[in-house]
């Protein structure tokens, strides 16, 4: 049997959606359509938050300091926090839910080795394929003490 979870439902094909009624309003703000019904949950779970303090009932209360906030009250930053929460809770149905990040070690050993600039990258391959070519050209098998001439057809 799937969870139930405040804020969100089920579609037709599959998908799970999320929303909240504003306080004091009729209005509803849409938070989403999502593969996983923790992610409508936890997209959910943002929004009640902001809009309801911290006596809101949540899905996942012991989530609630990880969540990320929004920057207003206007529905397009509290929809933009709550989509953030909703990919941090990718997983299969039935997985826990987990946080992903880097001890500091992981972050100082990424920032001592940076990875080369796409530029230096093609810079060293076009290197690497001109000395290929030089090779080839010169016609000089390794296997053999001997040059071969290419002809091509446009010499003669």
């Amino acid at each position: 049997m799937e969870p139930t979870y405040r804020g969100v439902r089920k579609r037709k094909w599959g998908k799970w959606v999320s929303e909240i009624r504003q306080p004091g309003k009729k209005t509803r703000i849409w938070l989403g359509s999502y593969d996983f019904p923790a992610m409508a949950a936890a997209a959910y779970d943002v929004a009640a938050l902001h809009l309801r303090g911290r006596n809101a009932q949540l899905n996942f209360p012991e989530l609630a300091e990880t969540f990320p906030r929004p920057e207003s009250s206007r529905a397009e930053d509290i929809q933009s926090a709550a989509q953030m929460a909703a990919l941090r809770m990718r997983n299969p149905v039935g997985a826990a839910p987990f946080r992903v990040g880097l001890s500091e070690s992981e972050i100082q050993a990424i920032n001592e080795s940076p990875l080369d600039s796409p530029r230096t990258m093609w810079m060293q391959m076009a290197a690497e394929a001109e000395a290929v070519c030089l090779e080839e050209e010169s016609g000089f098998d390794e296997g053999e003490d001997n040059i071969t001439t290419h002809h091509s057809i446009w010499d003669s």
